[in-house]
């Protein structure tokens, strides 16, 4: 199972710990959902998700004041004994004393930010949902081309990483070279990143590996990038017979998501930076509603149908 530091999430967060005599260290996050225990603060405790972060907002906040103090001490006693993993207070606001010696007797960590409550939840679920997906790693490229995410793939040697050197000379990011990190965020979205040991890193047959960063600046590359397009490269076979018109799209399947996939021969004097960039942009077309295939197609039809006509 997929799990996150609450150390990770307190840093990427910017939480402040209310509760520092408690180790966080060996606290992990399993779930990308949250939970808002208005419920629970109520005493109906059936389906409590204890291992979602517990976060607290103005409403809640209210209630626990309104709460006498033996009440407060007793569902604050039932909340605790569950397996919570932490509670946040939105709002900068602070929790009350009965909270804060239940939540350190069971060692639950007490968390705060100055965020709202809504603006914080939509936050953290997007970055958990992230950090949480599905993942697999494959051997290939990725490139944002024109706000296009493309993943180049082929067999090592095939000019995977000189291509990406080009489109970064082009003006284009990299994302990632020789290892790429999908993740699963939905059923119609795949994110693409680095290993965090080969983050910015090039390697060039003959040369090394290169720092991209360091030699193009910052805005040559880019921590994640979702996966639009596939471009899988193969040697030229002159007895295979190759798509020239492009009216019917290929896929390929990641996590069980399907990408649209394009086979590009390759052999010396094809520039494959520019036939990435076409393949990018020609993409991003079909998805605003053109389809050059199809206009082809169209005129052909109509060229056709006119001649009948005259004859």
């Amino acid at each position: 199972m997929e799990s996150v530091k609450l150390t990770r999430l307190i840093e990427k967060m910017k939480l402040v710990n209310l509760t520092p005599e408690i180790d966080v260290a060996d606290i992990r996050i399993t779930q990308p959902d949250v939970n808002r225990p208005a419920l629970q603060l109520t005493g109906y405790f059936e389906h409590f998700d204890a291992t979602r972060l517990q976060i607290i907002g103005f409403v809640e906040y209210s209630y626990m004041e309104s709460m006498s103090d033996e009440r407060k001490r007793e569902i604050y006693e039932e909340l605790m004994s569950y397996d919570v993993s932490a509670v946040v207070f939105c709002r900068e606001l602070q929790p009350d004393p009965i909270f804060k010696e239940e939540a350190l007797a069971q060692r639950i960590p007490i968390l705060s930010t100055g965020k709202t409550t809504s603006s914080f939840m939509a936050e953290v679920i997007r970055w958990l949902n992230v950090k949480l997906a599905p993942c697999i790693s494959v051997h290939g490229v990725l490139v944002d081309v024109y706000g296009e995410g493309v993943l180049i793939t082929g067999e090592s040697g095939i000019g995977k990483s000189e291509a990406a050197l080009e489109l970064i000379r082009r003006g284009h990011r990299l994302v990632t070279d020789d290892v790429v990190e999908i993740r699963k965020v939905s059923d119609d979205t795949l994110v693409g990143s680095a290993p965090d040991m080969l983050r910015h890193l090039i390697e060039l047959r003959g040369i090394g590996v290169v720092d991209v960063k360091a030699l193009f600046g910052a805005s040559s590359v880019m921590d994640t990038q979702n996966i639009d397009l596939v471009i899988r490269l193969e040697e030229w076979d002159k007895d295979k017979e190759y798509d020239r018109l492009g009216l019917e799209e290929n896929y390929t399947e990641y996590l069980e998501n399907k990408v649209v996939c394009y086979n590009i021969p390759i052999r010396p004097g094809r520039n494959l930076a520019v036939i990435c960039e076409s393949a990018a942009v020609n993409h991003r077309q079909k998805k605003m509603g053109y389809n050059a295939a199809q206009e082809l197609y169209t005129r052909v039809q109509n060229s056709l149908a006119g001649r009948r006509e005259d004859d």
